[in-house]
């Protein structure tokens, strides 16, 4: 005990210094992170008077965090007395340990660049991931590593750049105008004519159709139960879904007036009766 009081005693002022640098530190590190957050906060807003795409803001802030932490801690393992070239080079040892354990973070990296460079969509638009057993909902941000979605329930999905950039993706937003395909069967004992007539009265008559676009109403199949009739119609994309299902309530509405059947599956049965003679 005598021999550890006095090697405290003589490192007295050494460990009054080491304290200093750790508060100091920790204050330097806590100031840091708010300037950090402020600075972000203001290139954002500059980005966004200056009319820089949403992505590309989201991703430059999200890289510029990564990089103003990565400064501010080689700032404070320098204070320490720690040379610099030996920060480099363990932070190199270190980047190239992680980059080998985590190649797939340098894949969505990478593929967050593709995305921003080649801009198949934008914060805003709606997409479809890998139509067949992906994913679909509307761009909320692009970052760094991930991209996040969010569904028509609201929920956040959230893929990784470097899949998402080699997926198959629909920009369904993309173009102003979408065009609307409803199909509808009658019954053979309907009068078609009349049915299509009905049909392209729908489509000029609602406000939302493009009446000064290519309108069409077909007969697409003659089907086992059924005449199926089609109708194409330019509406814009932002309201899809509410045309459709507005027209979709107009066609039985004016079916139903017009005593046009929607017909079901059905199947009929002849029985031959034979008779045997004794």
């Amino acid at each position: 005990m005598s021999q550890l009081k006095a090697y405290f005693n003589g490192h007295i002022p050494d460990l009054i210094e080491f304290g200093m640098k750790v508060v100091l530190s920790v204050l330097a590190f806590y100031a840091g992170t708010k300037l950090i957050k402020w600075f972000l906060k203001i290139t954002k807003r500059s980005m966004e008077k200056a009319g820089v795409d949403k992505g590309v803001a989201q991703f430059i802030c999200s890289f510029g965090k990564f990089l103003l932490y990565l400064i501010l801690i080689f700032n404070i393992a320098t204070y320490f007395g720690v040379k610099e070239s030996s920060v480099a080079a363990l932070l190199g040892t270190a980047g190239v340990t992680i980059g080998l354990a985590l190649q797939g973070g340098l894949e969505n990296l990478a593929g967050g660049v593709m995305l921003l460079l080649f801009k198949p969509f934008q914060v805003g638009d709606y997409i479809i991931q890998d139509q067949s057993g992906g994913t679909e909902g509307t761009v909320y941000k692009i970052e760094m590593f991930y991209t996040t979605l969010t569904t028509v329930d609201n929920k956040h999905v959230i893929i990784p750049n470097g899949r998402l950039s080699n997926s198959t993706i629909i920009n369904v937003t993309a173009q102003a105008l979408r065009k609307l395909e409803i199909k509808v069967g009658i019954s053979y004992d309907s009068d078609i004519k009349k049915a299509k007539k009905l049909l392209y009265h729908i489509l000029q008559e609602d406000p939302g159709t493009k009446s000064d676009k290519e309108m069409q109403v077909f007969v697409d199949e003659l089907g086992d139960s059924a005449v199926v009739l089609g109708l194409r119609v330019w509406v814009p994309t932002e309201k899809y879904w509410n045309i459709k299902w507005r027209l979709n309530e107009k066609i039985k509405i004016a079916f139903d007036a017009n005593e046009i059947g929607i017909p079901y599956p059905q199947m009929d049965v002849h029985v031959v009766e034979k008779r045997t003679e004794e």
